[in-house]
């Protein structure tokens, strides 16, 4: 009779815990299963874009292409897109901390363009109860007038400091955008003359025709490092939306992203037209 509980005692705890781990478990919210711990790590690394995996794909595409094309000016491009990702990471940590500062700043002028006003009116609200005030309802004007004009540019004051630090914000990353954008242009343009036509069998060239000099294969590797490379060109613009919450980054960065969709579409289209082998 013993042995028989001890053996249910022993079936009930391994069902609970099969893995008998009991350290490494932690509840999920609002149920009663566990997951490891590992876990919990794991999905606080996917809560965000971060710039080293970007980075380290950006180089290990311009190893390949350097391994197959190394005297196109497609690497070029590729490091010169490594130097942006760079820039971004570590402009990021510079940026926070201007605007942490330009924040602290303008917050305090706009306590101190606050307390101004306040004891502007308090004062003129004084001289109004005082044996000082109008007797007639025109000698009002001016003083309704003062007040009035006082609380407009204080309330603009108030608006140019507050969004003074996104605003210093915004030109830094939209700097980096401009380049990113100008960047996806430049892929466009070496992958603008890759014609799938020009392998075919029957096409007739003429004097002005450009010569791809790639076969057929080396065609399909360098339309697919250059929609590659697009696609982390719309990595990078994310970059620098990852800090901001600014509408015009945001749309910036948006704008972006469908450039470079679109243009990876067309070379897609290239692809998908290049003759069987």
């Amino acid at each position: 009779m013993v042995s028989f509980v001890r053996f249910v005692l022993l079936v009930t705890d391994g069902s609970t815990h099969p893995h008998g781990d009991h350290a490494s478990s932690r509840p999920l919210v609002g149920r009663g299963e566990h997951y490891p711990a590992s876990v919990t790590t794991s999905r606080a690394s996917l809560d965000r874009l971060h710039p080293a995996p970007v980075q380290q794909t950006v180089e290990r595409l311009e190893r390949r292409i350097a391994a197959r094309f190394p005297e196109r000016g497609l690497r070029r491009v590729a490091v010169e897109l490594a130097g942006l990702v760079a820039v971004v990471e570590s402009s990021s940590a510079d940026l926070n901390g201007r605007v942490r500062r330009a924040r602290i700043a303008s917050r305090g002028l706009v306590l101190v363009v606050v307390v101004g006003t306040l004891v502007a009116l308090a004062l003129g609200a004084r001289d109004v109860i005082s044996d000082q005030a109008p007797d007639t309802s025109l000698e009002w004007l001016p003083l309704i007038e003062t007040a009035v004009n006082d609380l407009i540019f204080a309330g603009l004051a108030i608006f140019f400091l507050y969004s003074l630090p996104e605003r210093l914000q915004r030109g830094d990353v939209l700097s980096l955008l401009h380049r990113l954008r100008s960047l996806a242009h430049i892929i466009d343009m070496h992958q603008l003359t890759k014609d799938p036509e020009r392998l075919r069998p029957g096409f007739r060239r003429t004097s002005a025709s450009a010569d791809p000099d790639l076969t057929r294969d080396q065609m399909e590797h360098y339309l697919n490092y250059c929609s590659e490379m697009l696609s982390l060109v719309a990595k990078a613009a994310a970059l620098c939306a990852e800090e901001s919450r600014d509408a015009v980054v945001l749309d910036t960065v948006s704008t972006v992203e469908s450039l470079t969709s679109e243009l990876s579409r067309e070379i897609w289209q290239k692809i998908s037209l290049l003759p069987d082998t």
